[in-house]
């Protein structure tokens, strides 16, 4: 699907913070500038459902990333209690398994139905971005990043839902697996001429969509800047 989208659209801001009114004011700056914020699990442990309905005043779709990840029923339960929010996108681990995913997917879709609200992109998380190949063998995982995280999405596409969160490096491998309508989120973008922080596996912007992604989250070369808006323009220009 990563033709459809206009540039503004793919790039979703990381809102990583507990201060509410923190997260409403730099909502409100970018509305109309990109696709969206994510909202992780700092500020919905601090501000739960309330909070999250505060910043989407702002206008922008919301990202509510709480990988969720526990027995079936636990997470069809939380999906439930979350779809009437009206987000855009919201998501589980691929580790969970099938009938985890299978239930994600039919509880958003159904809770949505019943709310009135469009239904949310349930995506799975398939390696976070913050580790490396060192650090799955560190836990037991063998075998490469790229093999694994194929392995994934494509449990994750045979459960029904809408995509997954993977890092660009692998995005070439799940298109060519899941094919062009698979939603691929993408963690760990850095512009250039920003640091890479924590995550180990990244891309730049312009890489990243050539490579097939549709979606990027993008937070602290947006979050961190004097500018915030400026900065989120000049990804954009970029991407132009």
């Amino acid at each position: 699907m990563t033709d459809k989208l206009a540039p503004h659209d793919r790039i979703f801001c990381a809102i990583d913070t507990t201060d509410l009114a923190h997260a409403i004011d730099l909502a409100s700056n970018l509305s109309g500038v990109i696709g969206g914020a994510k909202l992780g699990k700092e500020f919905f442990a601090a501000h739960g459902p309330q909070g999250v309905r505060e910043v989407a005043k702002a206008g922008l779709p919301i990202f509510l990333d709480v990988k969720y990840h526990d027995i079936p029923n636990t997470v069809a339960g939380a999906i439930r209690a979350v779809t009437p929010l009206g987000l855009k996108i919201v998501n589980v681990h691929a580790t969970g398994g099938f009938e985890m995913m299978k239930r994600a997917g039919e509880a958003a879709r159904e809770t949505a139905d019943k709310a009135g609200v469009d239904a949310p992109w349930v995506i799975a998380v398939t390696v976070l971005t913050s580790l490396d190949q060192v650090d799955l063998d560190d836990v037991g995982l063998a075998g490469p990043i790229s093999e694994r995280v194929v392995k994934l999405a494509e449990l994750t596409q045979k459960a029904g839902l809408d995509g997954v969160v993977c890092s660009a490096q692998e995005i070439t491998a799940v298109r060519a697996a899941c094919g062009p309508d698979f939603k691929l989120i993408t963690p760990g973008i850095r512009p250039a001429w920003s640091s890479s922080d924590d995550q180990k596996r990244i891309v730049t912007p312009r890489d990243a969509v050539a490579m097939g992604t549709d979606v990027m989250v993008i937070g602290r070369p947006i979050t961190k800047a004097d500018d915030p808006v400026k900065a989120a323009k000049r990804i954009v220009d970029e991407l132009s």
